[in-house]
């Protein structure tokens, strides 16, 4: 299985409102091992970061003001993930990014291009509810040193992603579970023990509200209602 662990750094945070993709980094995976063979891309964006944007990733105008405009690296770009499934932190900000880039350009959504995306940051609320979930806080949590990391890049927030899937996905691949397991005759009760107390940890509003940003985004990508909306609405 080929995996494209991918991240993008911006020049702000709506491509509806101008802002451009500013560097793009893959890690390529196959069969749950990283290959070396990696993209990664400086952009020049045509216009200046937001003061918070340039605040995060150091990139300025004069250090991008040579590099190549993403119309010629799209190709490139299209080339490298075609097929794979993709792999990235909070998916719907990037996808939002690199979907606008493609259509600008006339051409099918990034998204077609590839097998299908694995949102981490999803998976990571999976397993650890009510914690903290950025890049961050799972590397803290998965032992993976972080240390050099003194502004946002992508392709280095991509390599340290790419550690991190790996730890959180691991045994996940196992065809078998290494479980004894009793049998018992036909008809013979079996005392499983007692149950543990189920926990329930309820969203906080500030996670509430950052979830219904996401849905409106959602519901702005496909024009109409998505369809986790959907089955909220039917429960």
């Amino acid at each position: 299985m080929r995996q494209i662990v991918l991240d993008t750094e911006t020049t702000g945070l709506n491509p509806r409102t101008g802002d451009r993709i500013i560097e793009v980094g893959c890690v390529e995976i196959f069969n749950r091992k990283l290959t070396g063979n990696n993209f990664h891309r400086y952009i020049n964006p045509e216009r200046d970061s937001d003061e918070a944007a340039l605040a995060v990733h150091g990139l300025t105008t004069e250090f991008l003001s040579d590099k190549p405009k993403f119309h010629e690296i799209a190709e490139e770009l299209r080339a490298f993930v075609q097929g794979a499934e993709i792999i990235i932190h909070n998916a719907p900000f990037d996808l939002g990014f690199l979907n606008h880039e493609f259509q600008r350009l006339g051409l099918p959504p990034f998204t077609e291009h590839c097998s299908g995306v694995i949102d981490t940051l999803v998976q990571a609320k999976e397993l650890h509810p009510g914690k903290r979930n950025s890049l961050d806080a799972l590397c803290d949590r998965y032992e993976i040193s972080n240390a050099h990391r003194k502004l946002h890049g992508a392709l280095l927030d991509s390599e340290l992603l790419a550690d991190v899937y790996l730890a959180m996905t691991r045994g996940q691949n196992s065809l078998s579970m290494d479980v004894a397991v009793e049998t018992t005759s036909v008809g013979e009760l079996v005392d499983a023990g007692p149950l543990g107390e189920i926990i329930v940890v309820a969203a906080s509003g500030d996670e509430l509200a950052a979830h219904d940003d996401v849905l409106a985004g959602l519901d702005k990508n496909v024009k109409g209602q998505c369809i986790w909306r959907s089955y909220s609405s039917q429960g």
